[in-house]
């Protein structure tokens, strides 16, 4: 599931902080060795980013750590 699907649904982004998202969105999965859009933990991630985003975080690798850490704690 595309991150934009998610985005389109109540959430007041500004088209750059849409990039970033989607940024951190494509990091994360590839950090995370998520290839399959149709895996559940997809929409997780996109979730996460969106949650961590609204806190006002805009930092794409951030986001990305917050997630992997988030889904892989030590």
């Amino acid at each position: 599931m595309p991150i934009r699907l998610l985005l389109e649904h109540g959430h007041a982004f500004t088209p750059e902080d849409v990039k970033i998202l989607i940024e951190a969105f494509e990091e994360a999965l590839r950090a995370l060795k998520l290839a399959d859009r149709e895996d559940p933990l997809t929409i997780t991630v996109a979730k996460l980013i969106i949650e961590f985003a609204k806190e006002g975080d805009r930092y794409p690798n951030r986001l990305r750590d917050l997630v992997v850490k988030t889904l892989q704690p030590e």
